[in-house]
């Protein structure tokens, strides 16, 4: 698909596309003979990987590494090295779930000031 598709289809602008590609969170995409970039169901799966890291405030760097780490556990690498990344994507999980009970309290204070000004309305 070409990167209007894609962007529809993420929910990211095409701007934030060649970004992510420029950094290198998402790989080098193929070209089309007219220079135009062509995108795969995988790296669209990877780009939803990535919103949802947006959503719990990681940095590009942070998702950066953990999308390394996801590569190695999927990957065909020795043992070792997969173990080792999947330790340490336990540990990450942890960290995600912080975020996400942060998020959730955040949550919580929206809705109370909410129907604070509700009740004000009212």
């Amino acid at each position: 698909m070409h990167i209007g598709e894609m962007a529809e289809k993420s929910g990211l602008s095409s701007r934030t596309l060649r970004h992510y590609e420029q950094i290198g969170l998402i790989p080098a995409t193929g070209r089309t003979e007219g220079g135009f970039r062509v995108y795969t169901d995988e790296d669209l799966r990877r780009l939803m990987t990535i919103r949802r890291m947006k959503a719990l405030s990681y940095s590009t760097a942070e998702m950066g590494e953990l999308l390394r780490l996801l590569d190695i556990v999927e990957s065909d690498a020795a043992d070792e090295e997969r173990t080792a990344a999947r330790t340490q994507l336990l540990e990450l999980l942890d960290d995600a779930q912080a975020r996400r009970a942060k998020l959730a309290r955040q949550v919580e204070r929206a809705d109370e000031f909410l129907g604070i000004l509700q009740a004000r309305l009212d």
